[in-house]
């Protein structure tokens, strides 16, 4: 009986939520590390271009030479640069707020998608939420407010950055539903991957480039995991409702603080710790009343 709640597809869809965001955490915590040794934010733009590289290079010879795709065909389908479009606006947006604010604050601010996307997955795909779980997102969405301590909060107009990214995250998500199946999720996040690979190139030819040949090997460390993120964040949508796997998402604050201390130095607050064990009760919560309800098996 064990066996059969573990591997559900509820189940699935939550823990591929879990491992996208730790592999998310992983590469933007190296991203900034990157960023920050060669001392110019405008680099953000050439290092994103040369992960998009290798991590574009890897799908397009996984498709062609293991599921015998055709290249062309997949980029001529126009849902999936919809989808794309919707990433790369995530990415500026997210990548942008990394950059320029700490950790501890990015990280929150956009994890008000999960209570965007709880409501957009109710209104326009018509997922059936209930009480319980819509108070889990709700207390979950207090444990930000707790991160970012709201008392000492000075308004800051960079802070919207990661909002946006948090609007244009939600939507992705609703179009990534719309789309994909068990055969076209590499597909999928072969075009996001090249769609931002455009993008930061088109951005380092504006601001220079500014990479070293010692930065490589953590480029490509990088490019690994956000393959990994950019995998597991399409294949949960396919497994598990919006609704079920919103509240997993609050994870990456967890994993964020843990990476911020041991890499980048930053000291997690007493707020940070206490807001971060609201949002993830909050998050074990939707999933143990996911259980009693059935509808993960």
């Amino acid at each position: 009986m064990k066996s059969k709640i573990l591997f559900s597809v509820g189940t699935i869809g939550v823990l591929f939520m879990i491992i996208g965001q730790l592999s998310f955490s992983i590469n933007d915590t190296i991203v900034k590390l990157i960023v920050k040794n060669i001392g110019n934010d405008n680099s953000l733009y050439s290092v994103i271009f040369l992960r998009g590289l290798v991590t574009s290079s890897l799908l397009g010879l996984y498709l062609i030479f293991f599921e015998k795709k055709n290249l062309i065909k997949i980029l001529s389908i126009k849902s999936f640069h919809i989808r794309g479009l919707y990433e790369v606006l995530t990415a500026l947006f997210f990548l942008l707020g990394l950059i320029l604010l700490p950790i501890s604050e990015v990280y929150p601010l956009l994890m008000t998608n999960p209570f965007f996307v709880t409501i957009f997955a109710f209104v326009f795909l018509g997922e059936k939420v209930g009480v319980r779980r819509w108070c889990a997102v709700i207390i979950g969405f207090l444990g930000v407010l707790v991160v970012i301590n709201p008392q000492n909060f000075q308004f800051n107009y960079l802070l919207l950055l990661p909002i946006l990214a948090a609007i244009f995250l939600t939507l992705r998500d609703i179009t990534t539903k719309g789309v994909v199946t068990k055969s076209n999720s590499i597909e999928i996040t072969f075009v996001s991957a090249l769609l931002i690979t455009g993008f930061a190139g088109l951005g380092s030819i504006l601001f220079g480039y500014h990479v070293s040949v010692d930065d490589i090997s953590y480029i490509l460390v990088s490019s690994i995991f956000v393959l990994f993120g950019y995998l597991f964040s399409v294949l949960t949508v396919f497994y598990a409702p919006l609704s079920l796997t919103a509240s997993a998402r609050y994870s990456v604050i967890v994993f964020g603080m843990i990476f911020g201390y041991l890499i980048l130095s930053e000291i997690p607050t007493f707020n940070m710790i206490i807001g971060a064990i609201i949002i993830t009760l909050s998050g074990l919560f939707v999933i143990k009343r996911e259980k009693e309800i059935g509808k993960i098996k």
